[in-house]
């Protein structure tokens, strides 16, 4: 049984790597291609009667670590100087206001329709406010890099967003003074914790001799985001102050303080972290998405009592972006196509308490939702004439 596990995971991983570098001509998002795959192989498993233990624990794993890698991956990638101050501004509005305006719409229509209390439809609501940064950003990784860029931060600071959103929502049973107040200083508490962390990390990045440097380094990054989330903290600000010093270290390396870390060697250091990155995050995005196509159901997917909420959800997904990126005056398209929803709306959905959960946003929907809003991403981005391409 061992040998042939092995040899399916190397074909699927294979198959990954080749939707992924394909993507570019064919317009279709590697996501969508992987949970075809996964939920076939899931079908053939099934039809041949092959036993498989339960993989449903491994998902939540699986999804943690790639949201970490990959919100890392992005912001190593992003320049951040004077000039990108206003960009920045514009494109943390245009994360947060929609996804806002979609939570509170949403939440009213679950209390309406589902009877129940505004406060449970809204922490129902937020997963599917938020765009996936782990689809957004290799599907935009053909774009122009003014557009690329938009997309890596609009996502990855929607995904900040939204969890210190939703944390906010799921742990504080009365929302007040004394919970705005500790939500305050939760958001004090991992600034210092970014700092302290960065500052150590980088430290080790330009001092380490030994030949293995870079696994103990994704370690710890991995190890600081979990103690982080066990005492609720928006641990993802962690990942993105921590790639955005490493990914811009020449923009500060005439600091008297930065000269110690030796910028010139932890800029060659970096380089190649980025590059190791990458590759992992390319291995747990895939596995990822695969393991949840193959426990994606038929009756999950084809489900007629949730179909009529995934389209009103999607439909208002891009209405609403459509409306923002309109009054920021940005480019309409590619960038209005580019709203999935995914890794993160699975994580959070799994994050919801027992005691909050209601029936109307359950699996089906959250399955729909991802695969209606991949599927306008996929047509958008093959409809779309101009070339991106540099």
């Amino acid at each position: 049984m061992t040998i042939p596990l092995i040899i399916t995971i190397c074909i699927l991983l294979i198959l990954a790597y080749v939707f992924d570098i394909t993507s570019s001509k064919t317009k279709i998002p590697s996501v969508i291609l992987l949970l075809i795959l996964g939920w076939v192989v899931g079908q053939s498993a099934s039809y041949f009667e092959i036993i498989i233990p339960d993989l449903s624990p491994i998902l939540p794993v699986l999804g943690t670590v790639g949201l970490i890698l990959i919100v890392l991956e992005g912001s190593l990638e992003l320049e951040l100087n004077k000039s990108k101050f206003s960009f920045v501004g514009k494109t943390s509005q245009i994360a947060f206001l929609p996804m806002l305006v979609l939570s509170f719409g949403l939440a009213f229509a679950f209390q309406y329709f589902g009877n129940t209390t505004f406060k449970i439809g809204l922490a129902n609501a937020i997963p599917f406010a938020i765009i996936s940064s782990a689809i957004a950003i290799p599907s935009a990784q053909n774009l122009l890099s003014k557009n690329k860029e938009f997309i890596t931060y609009e996502s990855s600071l929607s995904d900040i967003f939204g969890v210190i959103f939703f944390n906010f929502i799921t742990l504080n049973d009365n929302i007040g003074t004394d919970s705005v107040g500790h939500f305050i200083l939760e958001l004090s508490l991992i600034l210092l914790i970014s700092f302290i962390s960065t500052i150590g990390l980088a430290f080790l990045l330009s001092k380490i001799k030994h030949h293995v440097k870079f696994a103990p380094i994704i370690l710890m990054i991995v190890l600081i985001y979990a103690i982080s989330k066990i005492y609720h903290l928006p641990a993802l600000i962690f990942i993105l102050l921590f790639g955005l010093f490493l990914g811009n270290i020449d923009e500060i390396k005439h600091n008297k303080f930065i000269h110690r870390l030796q910028p010139d060697i932890l800029k060659k250091e970096v380089h190649k972290f980025k590059e190791l990155t990458s590759e992992i995050a390319f291995l747990i995005r895939s596995l990822f998405f695969l393991l949840f196509g193959f426990l994606i159901k038929a009756s999950e997917l084809l489900n007629t009592e949730t179909i009529v909420w995934a389209l009103g959800i999607t439909t208002a997904i891009f209405v609403l972006r459509l409306l923002f990126l309109k009054i920021f005056k940005q480019t309409i398209k590619p960038l209005i196509f580019i709203a999935p929803r995914g890794l993160i709306t699975i994580l959070l959905f799994l994050s919801i308490p027992i005691s909050q959960t209601i029936e109307t946003a359950n699996k089906s929907l959250i399955i729909q939702v991802i695969i209606l809003s991949a599927l306008v991403m996929m047509v958008g981005l093959m409809s779309n004439k101009k070339k991106e391409t540099e």
